[in-house]
């Protein structure tokens, strides 16, 4: 474990001007949750463009305490409207709306606040132990193990995705196909440009992020832009939760936690699925289950702390192995590529420093979402009211504004509205973008480590056998795909019916 380091990240993360940015990012999180129909993801790949600017640990500070606010921030809308701000709030929705509906919607916020601090706070500190330990291990990582990890990230991302398993996996390679775009690494030689000389540096990764993730996102709201009214109730009772309801809670809150961790460590896995998982625990070890759906506490406290800390669990493998835990991960990566620093184990070492800045803002913005949270949570409210078609015109706008500020170009303008439109198509038609993002990150990845590796070998593709963590992440990647196969889904069939019939 290199304190240097770490004690460098904790510096860099105290200066005035990162505290100010892991403030407001936090604040503009809690705002974004709070909006239904908006998400982390949508928000993060919107302001990406704004850290182009920044150093790489306040840029990633800002994005992290981002990430952070929105987990909480969706709240807000599951308890006043019974409409989930963000996918991973919808379980907070069964206790949180009928707690709302009892004049204890105060009450409800304040469970969920300290809940998603207290989640997000234990997930920092796991972040923060785990992060050195896998330092020392990938450091016997070389090509040939890089090469492997990127096929399993894709593989397992793919196969992990919502939805049917194929079209993952579609969704991932398409994005690896995309990723080719542009000059050859090595040889120097134009790929599928088309002769057109703006494509010769390739797709530019953050237009695709804009594109894929927030105009579809606008053009849902615009749908559902003429629909009934929101009418949000209002905050009447106490914010701050008693020592007494927080030390009955707290058991739950931790074993949540503990749920969201493991949960994040899960490549593919999110926020919502932490949320379902630690809710349906805290009702099987409640005296009394029947008070679950009608407003109880614990209801809340649950899927809240989970949520958060999911955030620090999928920050592990995608410090320690450039495998992005979750598609808001992803564009966390996407930030450090476009510092010229590409998704790996290098992270841990040859960037240490920005790495472990990026562990204390995850930290650093559980602490300021408590703060901030205790102080704008009742203004949130009036958010919770903006029209759709409003937030819809914006969003589109500041996409717009960001594609063409990455280069002045309206040729990648016109590529991030065609990013947009097919993102619209695949949530349509129940295919997730997030592989496809994925694909984009890991296939340079993928690419520059394959070619080094068959330098290495001299030609030969045994090469991949000769490295025993190459050989069982290679393992775990087929199984992954063969999972995908119906045959496999065949065989489990038929031995669970044969279990059936000997039972």
């Amino acid at each position: 474990m290199d304190n240097s380091l770490i004690m460098t990240g904790l510096v860099n993360v105290l200066s005035f001007t990162n505290v100010a940015l892991v403030i407001g990012g936090t604040l503009l999180g809690l705002f974004v949750g709070a909006m239904p129909g908006l998400s982390a993801t949508m928000a993060l790949a919107l302001l990406l463009p704004l850290t182009f600017s920044m150093e790489p640990a306040s840029g990633l500070s800002m994005l992290a305490a981002l990430y952070v606010g929105a987990s909480y921030g969706g709240s807000i809308a599951a308890i006043l409207l019974r409409t989930p701000g963000t996918p991973s709030a919808a379980a907070t929705v069964l206790d949180g709306f009928p707690l709302s509906q009892q004049g204890k919607a105060g009450q409800a916020l304040g469970v969920s606040l300290f809940a998603s601090f207290f989640g997000g706070l234990l997930s920092g500190v796991a972040l923060l132990t785990a992060a050195p330990l896998l330092g020392v291990m990938v450091l016997k990582f070389g090509p040939v193990e890089l090469f492997a990890i990127a096929v399993l990230g894709i593989t397992i991302i793919g196969s992990l995705s919502q939805g049917s398993v194929i079209s993952g996996l579609l969704s991932g390679a398409l994005g690896l196909l995309l990723s080719t775009v542009g000059m050859d690494l090595i040889t120097g030689t134009p790929r599928m440009t088309f002769g057109n000389i703006n494509l010769f540096s390739g797709i530019e990764f953050t237009v695709a992020l804009i594109g894929l993730f927030s105009i579809p996102q606008a053009l849902l709201l615009i749908e559902k832009a003429h629909g009934t009214q929101k009418v949000a109730s209002r905050i009447t009772d106490r914010l701050i939760p008693r020592l007494s309801e927080l030390r009955r809670l707290m058991p739950n809150i931790l074993r949540s936690s503990g749920i969201g961790i493991v949960t994040g460590l899960i490549p593919g896995t999110g926020g919502d699925t932490a949320s379902w998982f630690a809710y349906n625990e805290a009702k099987r070890f409640a005296r009394d289950k029947s008070r679950f759906g009608n407003g109880d506490l614990a209801g809340v406290a649950a899927p809240e702390a989970a949520n958060n800390a999911v955030v620090g669990g999928a920050l592990i493998p995608t410090i320690a192995l450039g495998i992005p835990g979750s598609s808001s991960t992803a564009i966390l990566l996407g930030a450090l590529m476009v510092q010229g620093i590409l998704p790996g184990p290098n992270l841990l070492t040859d960037y240490g420093d920005v790495t472990y800045t990026l562990i204390w803002a995850v930290i650093m913005a559980n602490i300021g979402l408590l703060v901030v949270g205790l102080m704008f949570t009742r203004m949130c409210v009036a958010v919770t009211r903006i029209p759709d078609s409003f937030v819809a015109c914006a969003i589109i706008t500041l996409c717009v504004i960001g594609a063409f500020a990455i280069n002045n170009s309206l040729f990648e303008v016109g590529l991030m509205l065609g990013f947009g439109l097919f993102g619209y198509w695949m949530q349509k038609a129940g295919v997730s973008p997030a592989p496809m993002v994925i694909g984009l990150i890991l296939g340079p990845v993928m690419e520059t480590s394959f070619q080094q590796s068959m330098l290495i070998g001299q030609g030969r593709m045994s090469i991949f056998l000769d490295s025993p963590i190459a050989v069982v992440l290679l393992c775990i990647a087929a199984l992954s795909i063969l999972q995908a196969t119906p045959l496999f889904r065949w065989l489990r069939t038929a031995v669970g019916g044969l279990r059936q019939t000997q039972r």
